[in-house]
């Protein structure tokens, strides 16, 4: 049973992986993977997908590796303000209430639970209920 199981995984995983590096972050990861592995191999594949797109999804964050280049310049070319913030740019910040303004994540990117804007010249994703910066775009 163990040795179905391990074989299950890695044929999950060889198969999977390429595509869930195109999932959009954790919970997109989670979703697809368990969606592809349950495709693959049934309801043992639905949770070792789930597992390693979930992993793959932390490791490439909201935006997937290949769209930050693009949603980088596409934030350029909008021109938009950059917020002065006083503290330290970094995952799991808040930002306050006042003074900056969020912007919509345009559909072609697939994100569409979070805001962004420019923090200190710095492209950031934001949960718009907490505004806590959940990705920093470079």
């Amino acid at each position: 049973m163990i040795g179905r199981f391990v074989g299950t995984a890695a044929v999950i995983a060889a198969v999977f992986l390429p595509v869930a590096s195109h999932a959009q972050g954790v919970p997109g990861g989670v979703e697809r993977g368990a969606r592809d592995g349950e495709r693959a191999a049934g309801p043992v594949g639905a949770v070792v997908g789930g597992v390693i797109g979930g992993v793959v999804g932390g490791v490439t964050g909201v935006l997937g590796v290949d769209e930050r280049p693009r949603f980088r310049s596409y934030v350029v070319e909008q021109r938009r303000p950059s917020y002065q913030y006083r503290e330290d740019v970094r995952v799991g910040a808040v930002l306050p209430d006042d003074g900056v303004t969020y912007y919509d994540v345009p559909p072609e990117y697939g994100v569409r639970e979070y805001r962004y804007t420019v923090v200190n010249g710095r492209t950031v994703l934001v949960e718009p209920r907490t505004r806590r910066i959940v990705e920093i775009v470079e």
